[in-house]
């Protein structure tokens, strides 16, 4: 029998990502607004979530679930050591587990919940990177110290690869008091084999990634010039302007006296003002229609809360239950969508990591999972009793542990605290 020819795998690349090469500077030939190039925007971004309600209603909006929903450690197939090890480096409790011991400490340690907060910043300015560092123990184990982050405005340049992947990334020499850090002309270049980095639906060899403010920039710089506008026309216009009129024509003296009562016209339970036969005094308003700044604002308003998909805020002036919650279903898909994006990143370049350095690459690892958001994680007792009767779930341990851990209450094995004893009759303390 003839042996079957197999074709040959292509082991090496031909094509390019990043045509610009490794000195790529991250100037997008397609942004238009000079002050929305990379590192300028950076910024914008910032005066946009500090000034702006509505911005950073849609940026919390999106961040608070998934800081909210529970994190824990999946063993997926690794062994109840590594498990462990990687579940205490992260202050995350194992998925459907009830193991013994407490919590590690978390001062001076590794928190899983300010590094998840320090990462939601890739939303609003499109990437955020962190610099791993670690610690040796008396055992010669490696321990995760800290995700130590680099803050977006600090880098000053991120290089590429050829074939689109991460090298490094340049921070600029701090400023402050001399020193030799400061003094290095570069700044300092982080390794991509120390960065963890997080991205929002950035394009290939793209890592500065897509803020999700940028479709709202022009609604937002729209509205603020329009609020400016609205809060001069209510200082001059507001209160309306006193005009006096002179009984005696071309007769200055009187113009000029009735021009100091009106400027001079105050109101309270006391005031007042006489005026001679002939003589009026008017406090008038803006004749005529004005533009409806209000109306403008808001429609600004709306289209910023679109940009991150949030439609339910713009039912702040009325909408029904039903209709919210048709909008809503699509702002939890993409909060699921973040999320996942998250895990699988710290998976791939945290866990895998520590598994690695601890116990060899080939060791299957962990992973980290969450809650699902939205409504369709809530399970009732009454929901969960019927998928019993009906012989569609088993109440087996790993159920009852998962239940008590989606509803926040105590493990099986936790001793409820003992009171001290009463001390006998007769006996003083």
């Amino acid at each position: 029998m003839a042996e079957t020819k197999r074709a040959k795998p292509s082991l090496d690349e031909v094509g390019y990502v990043n045509g610009d090469g490794t000195d790529w500077q991250h100037w997008d030939q397609n942004e238009k607004v000079p002050e929305l190039q990379w590192p300028q925007a950076i910024n914008v971004y910032s005066r946009m979530m500090k000034e702006d309600g509505r911005v950073a209603s849609v940026i919390q909006a999106i961040g608070l679930p998934i800081r909210r929903t529970a994190w824990r450690i999946d063993p997926n197939g690794a062994s109840p050591e590594v498990t462990a090890f990687v579940a205490q480096n992260l202050g995350l409790p194992i998925k459907a587990s009830e193991a013994a011991g407490s919590m590690p400490r978390t001062r001076g340690r590794f928190s899983w919940a300010k590094h998840l907060q320090a990462a939601l910043l890739m939303l609003p300015y499109g990437h955020s990177y962190f610099e791993q560092v670690y610690r040796v123990d008396d055992q010669d184990r490696t321990w995760l110290h800290k995700l130590a982050p680099r803050p977006q405005k600090s880098i000053s340049k991120i290089t590429v690869a050829l074939d689109g992947g991460l090298e490094s990334i340049t921070q600029n020499p701090p400023a402050g008091p001399l020193t030799v850090a400061s003094m290095l002309p570069d700044g300092f270049v982080i390794p991509v084999s120390r960065l963890v980095a997080y991205t929002r639906d950035a394009e290939p060899g793209d890592w500065l990634g897509s803020s999700l403010l940028r479709p709202a920039y022009k609604h937002w710089i729209l509205k603020d010039e329009l609020m400016r506008i609205q809060a001069a026309a209510a200082r001059r216009n507001g209160m309306g302007i006193p005009v006096g009129t002179a009984a005696a024509e071309d007769d200055q003296e009187e113009v000029d006296q009735m021009q100091q009562i009106a400027s001079n016209l105050r109101g309270g339970m006391a005031s007042g003002v006489g005026l001679a036969k002939g003589q009026a005094l008017a406090l008038l308003g803006v004749q005529g229609n004005l533009p409806d700044m209000q109306q403008a604002i808001e429609y600004h308003d709306k289209q910023i809360a679109l940009a991150g998909l949030a439609h339910f805020l713009n039912l702040d002036r009325g909408g029904s239950y039903s209709l919210a919650s048709v909008l809503n279903d699509t702002f939890v898909q993409s909060v699921q969508t973040f999320a996942e994006s998250i895990a699988e990143t710290a998976n791939a370049h945290i866990v895998e990591d520590l598994v690695d350095i601890n116990f060899g690459e080939e060791e299957p690892a962990p992973r980290i999972v969450f809650d699902e958001i939205g409504s369709r994680q809530d399970a009732t007792a009454a929901a969960l009793s019927m998928l019993v009767q009906a012989g569609l779930l088993e109440p087996d341990d790993v159920l009852k542990i998962t239940v008590r851990q989606s509803l926040g209450l105590p493990s099986k094995n936790a001793e409820p605290e003992q009171p001290a004893p009463a001390p006998e009759e007769g006996v003083t303390e």
